[in-house]
């Protein structure tokens, strides 16, 4: 089968991905299913493993690739045969046992991902557990591959994590990526107030168009006084931030007294200036969100075969062209979704 694939580490990444033909085809394993790709979508964290990601210990090349839409072609040992023919969407966070733990946290789970710990979508096939899969029915393949991470990664951070009401005040920065578009998605059908940030016009005026109640130009200037501004004096009740040290004290400060900042990455860096003093003051929560478990996969799933969410799709590529969609993607130029059709 033919494979997309990172044949080196470094920056950019780019320059490193190409098509491998003739590579082995994977197999259905006890508890697992074998789909025949469909389509699958970029995400940054394809750039990260690409980059040589801490912690991610597997030689080159890599399959990456944590979205993916498919037919079943095959079963392994103690998988149904209703499964074969039918098209799934993935869920890539498989929940890893943690030894020694006494009862289950809410969002204590441990996962790992299809695409970086192990081989992932972007491939002409791939094997998955079936307990991660999901029925879609006659769904646009295309949309179903660009829904799936950001969506239950935007869902656990706004609904299971910050546990968003209608009518609060959300704060969604670098609008544009995935996930800010699925939580700016999230927050409009819960019925709360949007205000998303970019470091681009066009940006801010394409989420606007979504419904974005209102978009702030980060000129690097602090845009928490465009959000008190906005909000007459009193901050928002939730920020969703994926950037990290460039905006995290302007978040913080954005944040009305009460206030929730839920972090799910940091595409700028880990380290950041903050401000504890207004964080004990104001009696802030400061929380991490990752990724998402099956009951949170299932629910939001259902709300787009429902056809209450929708994902943006930024560009389409045939495989031959899926090298394209990593420069746009490392150029940051994307709204939306960068979809691989494997058809």
């Amino acid at each position: 089968m033919r494979v997309l694939a990172v044949t080196k580490g470094g920056a950019p990444v780019a320059p490193n991905v190409a098509i491998l033909e003739d590579q082995p085809k994977p197999q259905a394993g006890p508890g697992e299913v074998l789909v025949r790709t469909e389509a699958t979508s970029l995400n940054h964290l394809d750039l990260w493993v690409g980059m040589g990601m801490p912690g991610v210990d597997r030689p080159y090349p890599r399959v990456t690739g944590s979205d993916g839409v498919g037919i079943v072609e095959e079963v392994g040992e103690g998988v149904g045969e209703d499964w074969l023919g039918q098209r799934i969407i993935l869920n890539a966070a498989i929940e890893s046992p943690q030894e020694g733990r006494l009862g289950k946290a809410p969002a204590g789970e441990q996962f790992h991902l299809l695409g970086e710990q192990v081989s992932g979508t972007s491939a002409e096939f791939f094997a998955a557990p079936v307990s991660n899969i999901l029925p879609v029915g006659d769904a646009d393949p295309l949309e179903a591959a660009a829904f799936g991470l950001v969506h239950l990664t935007a869902w656990r951070m706004l609904v299971t994590r910050a546990g968003i009401q209608p009518g609060q005040s959300i704060l969604i920065t670098g609008i544009g990526g995935g996930v800010a578009l699925a939580a700016l998605g999230i927050a409009r059908h819960l019925g709360c107030k949007t205000i998303v940030t970019s470091r681009s016009e066009k940006k801010l005026d394409a989420a606007q168009s979504l419904g974005a109640d209102h978009g702030i130009l980060d000129d690097g200037e602090d845009f928490s006084r465009s959000v008190r501004s906005l909000t007459k004096g009193r901050g928002v009740d939730v920020c969703a931030d994926s950037i990290g040290k460039a905006v995290h004290l302007r978040c913080i400060k954005s944040l009305a007294r009460g206030g929730v900042f839920v972090t799910c990455g940091a595409t700028t860096g880990a380290g950041g200036e903050t401000d504890l003093a207004r964080i004990f003051w104001n009696q802030l929560r400061v929380m991490g969100s990752t990724m998402g478990d099956m009951s949170e996969f299932r629910a939001v799933t259902a709300l787009f075969l429902a056809g209450s969410l929708k994902p943006v799709l930024d560009q389409i590529y045939p495989l031959d062209a899926a090298k394209d969609g990593y420069e746009r993607l490392e150029r940051s130029e994307q709204f939306g979704k960068l979809v691989i059709d494997w058809r």
